[in-house]
């Protein structure tokens, strides 16, 4: 690894280890700040005059700079100090905050969104890569869904939270108010006790090697077309729920979602580690699909809160699990640029799926294009039986 064992620290024997925890809590208090001020960008456009299209430029002008800024993440996360590229990544979010707090023109948030995604582009992976050195590797897949889960929980809190500090105390104090939050976040991750870089020091070196992890392509592969296919949830399962179906209530699905994600992570992660990752990626795959076809069909309540059950021993359980087996696939020392390389499949995904689904519902309405984007995982799944041998062992390492 690029940081050696610190006075009186051992290798990781158990999940629950102090800079696990430490981890997990910046990453919870970081993801809380995220999802609670993301919910209020379109809105804040639209309050400032923005019309339809420049929101939706806004929006994704994030997912745009925070890819650019991934290749050169890797590598820089994989040869200077983890925990030092992480406070600087939130200080640089908290920078954003702070700009989108003084904004009174749409001007002004884009410079601040543009400062966002760069934050971005560096925080995900390198909390990813912590998470992976305070693990031991026998219960990696198990810890990646503890980790994963702190997000999915502050996934069913953030954005309410965010609209109603919006309307209490507008929205230019609100980001303010996540600023602090950022800033507290970035307290947390100096107070980690991660190895300090001892030996020769290292000059990061910018070549597609280190840009990208071909060792990870297989799990980046997976993630691509799943975040493609679930791109359409997040993006569309309002206004189908609403305008379509006449279900009002339909913010319970997330809720339902995330109480799930509570217990299947950890169960998942546990089998994932006893019976390999490939046994559990299939069953993961197959509910994932289901989860669609059954939204396609569904007309009550009822029925999306089941549906919500089912995608979160889908999506919810396949999510982690690849994000493991990404770990996995490379080294300790590459594990920056193989985070780094996930999350590059995963934002692909996000930002193509949305306006694929776009075009379908525009052709096809909205239950067509939920049928119609089950082929992405379909495609998933054909990969995974073409490269079964080659994850098995893998997984057997």
């Amino acid at each position: 690894m690029d940081q050696s064992v610190s006075k009186g620290y051992q290798e990781p024997t158990t999940i629950w280890n102090p800079l696990f925890i430490n981890v997990v809590l910046v990453n919870i208090a970081m993801n809380l700040g995220q999802f609670m001020m993301n919910t209020l960008i379109s809105k804040f456009a639209d309050y400032l005059g923005a019309s339809s299209s420049v929101v939706g430029m806004v929006v994704s002008m994030f997912t745009i700079t925070a890819l650019l800024v991934k290749p050169v993440a890797g590598p820089a996360i994989d040869t200077y100090s983890k925990k030092k590229i992480l406070c600087g990544a939130i200080l640089t979010i908290t920078l954003a905050f702070v700009v989108y707090g003084m904004a009174h023109s749409v001007t002004t948030i884009i410079i601040a969104r543009l400062i966002h995604g760069c934050g971005m582009g560096f925080t995900a992976s390198t909390c990813l890569a912590l998470a992976s050195d305070a693990l031991p590797s026998d219960k990696l897949a198990q810890g990646i869904g503890y980790f994963s889960l702190g997000q999915a929980m502050v996934s069913a809190i953030g954005p309410s939270t965010g609209l109603w500090l919006a309307d209490k105390v507008g929205y230019n104090n609100a980001f303010l108010l996540g600023a602090v939050l950022m800033g507290l976040s970035a307290i947390l991750a100096a107070t980690m006790k991660t190895r300090p870089q001892t030996g020769e020091k290292k000059k990061m070196v910018i070549s597609l090697n280190n840009m990208f992890a071909v060792e990870a392509i297989i799990p980046a592969t997976f993630l691509f077309f799943l975040a493609m296919a679930y791109g359409t949830i997040s993006s569309f399962l309002v206004l189908y729920a609403q305008n379509e179906r006449g279900v009002q209530e339909i913010g319970l699905f997330f809720t339902v979602n995330a109480i799930c994600l509570l217990v299947t992570r950890p169960v998942i992660g546990k089998l994932a580690d006893k019976l390999g990752i490939h046994k559990v990626l299939l069953p993961a795959f197959i509910m994932f699909a289901l989860s669609l076809f059954m939204i396609s069909i569904s007309d009550s309540l009822t029925m999306f809160l089941i549906t919500a059950v089912i995608n979160a021993c889908g999506y919810g359980a396949a999510q982690p699990t690849i994000q493991a087996l990404c770990m996995k696939c490379v080294s300790p020392e590459r594990r920056g640029v193989g985070g780094s390389t996930n999350y590059i499949g995963t934002d692909l995904g996000f930002l193509v799926g949305p306006i694929v689904s776009g075009v379908l519902v525009t052709n096809l309405g909205y239950s067509g294009m939920y049928r119609i984007m089950i082929i992405p995982i379909a495609i998933a799944c054909i990969i995974f039986f073409f490269v079964y041998p080659k994850i098995k062992a893998i997984c057997s390492k």
